[in-house]
């Protein structure tokens, strides 16, 4: 425990000298930057003056070829969730608020839910840590392919959440799966970290909600934050076990809690391309919406990329776009949302380039269940987009 809060401390004192050096980089920019451009404003007459009169004089190491341009591509979310929900925990769940969260087993500190903005969430007090509560917690429950994703709240004035690849209460505790995140960086468990291309300490000065992901393929290690891939580790040196929450820093106020919600983890699948030549089909439970709306979350984007990709190399590639839901609510209402959802995925293809006439929807509400729907993870599965070869 001494060493483990020493690395706390280390990390934090890190961070802080990293923000001080930071602001004082940006000022010496600036600087810079201004001498520059006095530079470039009184160069620029006499530049223009000798490209005029040499533009067209031949030298010897003159070849008048101009300079290659790179066309660089680089996904930096490329998720792709879990065929099949293994353990889900979202706000379809009837969670009396106060109460510890039913679906949770606790390790420490105290965890309750709340409820934020008319949804249920579990809110973090008192350093609280939980695991999953399955039946087999003490064995190795996480599959050779996997993906992971919760949303979670950092308070203002917060610091970071921790989550571990194993079980830190039924399984062999191991301090070197656990991985700290903010909404602005990931801390890997040897040490290293990686920053959020686009963030600073500013984004979350006042609090904010972040989407974490992470898929896991036969000893290859992907980690997001939101809709950019951080960490991309190709041989992962441990076997991921099980799965655990511990935001750091959480006090006993309301005010000062950590909040998380929309738990998944998902056993991993086969490439798209041979889903459609085997199957006649692409089921995706990874394309996201609103509750009871047919608007797309961020994350689904990754689903969604890899369609349009599919469609891109297969140019004679027709969808049938196909929405189904679970049987919680109304049969007329789940309809019409399944219609909904299934133009809006449509719609976001054709907005991205594939011409019209390769998709049609269609929307089935909840008649078409591929699970039961009397658990949490049933009703995940049952909650989906199908693309079905036309």
């Amino acid at each position: 425990m001494a060493k483990k809060a020493k690395k706390k401390i280390e990390n934090e004192a890190e961070e802080r000298t990293e923000r001080r050096i930071n602001n004082e980089i940006d000022k010496t920019f600036d600087k810079a930057e201004d001498r520059i451009d006095e530079t470039t404003n009184r160069d620029k007459s006499s530049k223009k003056a000798q490209n005029t009169t040499n533009k067209n004089t031949p030298t010897e190491n003159n070849t008048n070829t101009a300079p290659t341009k790179m066309n660089i591509k680089w996904s930096r979310f490329d998720f792709v969730p879990g065929d099949k929900v293994i353990f889900e925990d979202g706000p379809d769940l009837m969670e009396e608020n106060g109460e510890f969260p039913s679906r949770w087993d606790l390790i420490s500190g105290q965890v309750e839910i709340a409820n934020v903005n008319d949804e249920s969430v579990m809110m973090f007090l008192d350093g609280g840590k939980i695991i999953p509560y399955l039946k087999n917690s003490n064995e190795d429950y996480l599959p050779d392919v996997f993906t992971i994703e919760f949303d979670y709240y950092t308070p203002k004035d917060g610091n970071r959440l921790s989550f571990y690849l194993t079980d830190q209460k039924n399984q062999r505790v191991s301090e070197e799966q656990e991985f700290e995140v903010t909404p602005i960086r990931i801390n890997t468990p040897d040490g290293n970290y990686v920053n959020h291309p686009e963030r600073d300490y500013t984004y979350y000065e006042n609090g904010c909600w972040t989407h974490v992901s992470l898929a896991y393929t036969k000893g290859k290690l992907k980690v997001y934050l939101d809709d950019t891939r951080l960490i991309n580790i190709p041989h992962y040196n441990h076997n991921p076990s099980g799965f655990t929450i511990y935001p750091y820093f959480a006090n006993a106020s309301k005010d000062q809690a950590f909040f998380v919600k929309n738990v998944r983890i998902a056993k991993g699948g086969v490439k798209y391309y041979d889903r459609v030549l085997s199957e006649g089909k692409i089921i995706c439970n990874g394309i996201r919406f609103d509750v009871n709306k047919a608007t797309l979350k961020p994350e689904s984007m990754g689903p969604i990329n890899k369609i349009f990709e599919l469609m891109q190399k297969q140019p004679d590639l027709k969808f049938s776009v196909e929405g189904h839901t679970d049987s919680d609510g109304d049969d007329t209402k789940n309809q019409t949302l399944s219609e909904q959802r299934a133009k809006a995925v449509m719609n976001t293809l054709i907005g991205m380039g594939i011409a019209s006439e390769r998709l049609s929807s269609k929307g089935y509400g909840e008649s078409k269940p591929i699970d039961n729907n009397t658990t949490a993870e049933g009703k995940a599965n049952n909650r989906r987009v199908e693309f079905v070869k036309i």
